[in-house]
C-alpha cells in the first residue's frame, strides 16, 4: 500500500495552486498580458527592421537589374550592327553606303542608318581624348540596322553573305574588314552577369529569411521560458495551449509590424538615394532600370511578409514549447 505524499512533496503544488487562486480568470486582460511591452525596449522589433530593410533593397536591385535586363533585350534582339574597318576615309564612307543599299534591299530589314561620324567621336572620347576626332585613329564606319523580328543564326549568315556581295566590288575589300553583328549576341555577357546578380540577390533574400525566422524562434523561446511558471498557472486556471499561444502571438505580432514598418521606411529611403545616384550617370542603359507600378507593390507587400514569416514562426515555436512541458 503506497504511503500518502509528504507535505515536502506537495508544498510547491500547493504553492502553485494558491498562486492559480489569487490570480485573475484567464478571461481577463490583466491575466491574458503575460509579456513585458518590448515594442521599443527589446532588440527584436529593431533586428526586423533592419532584416526587412535588407529585403527590400535587395528586391529594389533584382527587380531593376530584371527590368534593365528584358529593356535591353528587347531593344536589341531586333537589331544589328554593321562594321566596316578600312583605313582610308574615302573608301571607307564608300563602302559604308553600298553596305546600307545591300541591308535595305533584305526583306527582314525595316530600316537602316549609317551613325555620323561626328557620333563616333563623341562616343570614344572619353577614350581617345583629342584623336578621336583626328585622321590619326582610324574609326570604323557603323550602321545600325534595325530588324522586324530577331534573327536567327542563320539569316544572320544571309546578311553577311549579302554584305559580302555588296563590298566585292571595291578593291582589296574582304570580309574581315566588314561584318555584321547581332547586338544581342555580343551583349550575352552582360545579360549573364545581370542574371548572376539577380540570383544573388535572390540568394540575400533567402538568407535573410531565415535569419528572420531565428531571431523570432529565439526571441519567442526566450520569452517562453521567463514565463513558464505563468503558463503553468494559466494552464491550471483552465485554459489551453491555444489561449497562450495567442497571448505571446499578440507580442510578436506588435514587434513585428513595428519593425517592418520602420524596415520599410529605411529600405525605401535606401533604395532613393541610390536611385538618385544611379540617375545621375545619366546613361540610356541605366535608365532601363527603372522601377514600375508592379515593382512598387511587390516591395510594398515585403513587409506582410516578414510580419507573416515572424507570426508563424512564433506560433511554430510556442507550440513545440508547450508540448515539451506535458
Amino acid at each position: 500500500m503506497s504511503e500518502p505524499p509528504t507535505s515536502e512533496e506537495t508544498a510547491p503544488e500547493e504553492a502553485l495552486k494558491e498562486q492559480a487562486r489569487e490570480a485573475a480568470p484567464i478571461g481577463a486582460s490583466t491575466t491574458a498580458k503575460l509579456l513585458p511591452d518590448t515594442r521599443f525596449g527589446g532588440p527584436i522589433p529593431w533586428v526586423i527592421a533592419i532584416l526587412i530593410a535588407l529585403v527590400v533593397i535587395a528586391s529594389a536591385g533584382g527587380l531593376a537589374l530584371r527590368n534593365l535586363a528584358d529593356n535591353a533585350r528587347a531593344d536589341l534582339s531586333d537589331a544589328v550592327t554593321v562594321q566596316i574597318i578600312e583605313a582610308d576615309a574615302e573608301v571607307r564612307n564608300a563602302q559604308a553606303g553600298a553596305a546600307a543599299d545591300a541591308m535595305a534591299a533584305h526583306p527582314l530589314v525595316t530600316s537602316v542608318r549609317i551613325v555620323p561620324e561626328v557620333e563616333l567621336n563623341a562616343l570614344l572620347e572619353p577614350w581617345l581624348g583629342s584623336a578621336a576626332g583626328t585622321q590619326d585613329v582610324p574609326i570604323p564606319a557603323l550602321i545600325d540596322v534595325e530588324l522586324s523580328r530577331r534573327a536567327n543564326s542563320e539569316e544572320v549568315a544571309q546578311l553577311q553573305t549579302a554584305l559580302d556581295g555588296a563590298l566585292a566590288e571595291f578593291e582589296g575589300a574582304s570580309a574581315t574588314g566588314a561584318r555584321v553583328d547581332a547586338q544581342s549576341e555580343w551583349l550575352r555577357p552582360v545579360y549573364d552577369a545581370l542574371s548572376a546578380m539577380q540570383y544573388l540577390a535572390l540568394a540575400l533574400i533567402g538568407l535573410v529569411a531565415f535569419a528572420t525566422s531565428a531571431a523570432v524562434w529565439l526571441a519567442a523561446r526566450s520569452a517562453f521560458s521567463n514565463h513558464e511558471d505563468t503558463v503553468q498557472i494559466i494552464h491550471l486556471l483552465g485554459g489551453t495551449d491555444a489561449q497562450v499561444t495567442r497571448i505571446f502571438q499578440r507580442s510578436v505580432l506588435r514587434d513585428a509590424i513595428f519593425g517592418a514598418g520602420l524596415g520599410l521606411v529605411l529600405g525605401l529611403g535606401a533604395v532613393w538615394l541610390l536611385g538618385r545616384q544611379f540617375a545621375a550617370l545619366d546613361s540610356g542603359m541605366i535608365g532601363g532600370g527603372g522601377l514600375g507600378w508592379s515593382d512598387w507593390l511587390v516591395i510594398a507587400l515585403i513587409p506582410v511578409g516578414g510580419v507573416l514569416l515572424a507570426l508563424i514562426t512564433g506560433r511554430i515555436t510556442i507550440g513545440f514549447a508547450l508540448r515539451s512541458m506535458l
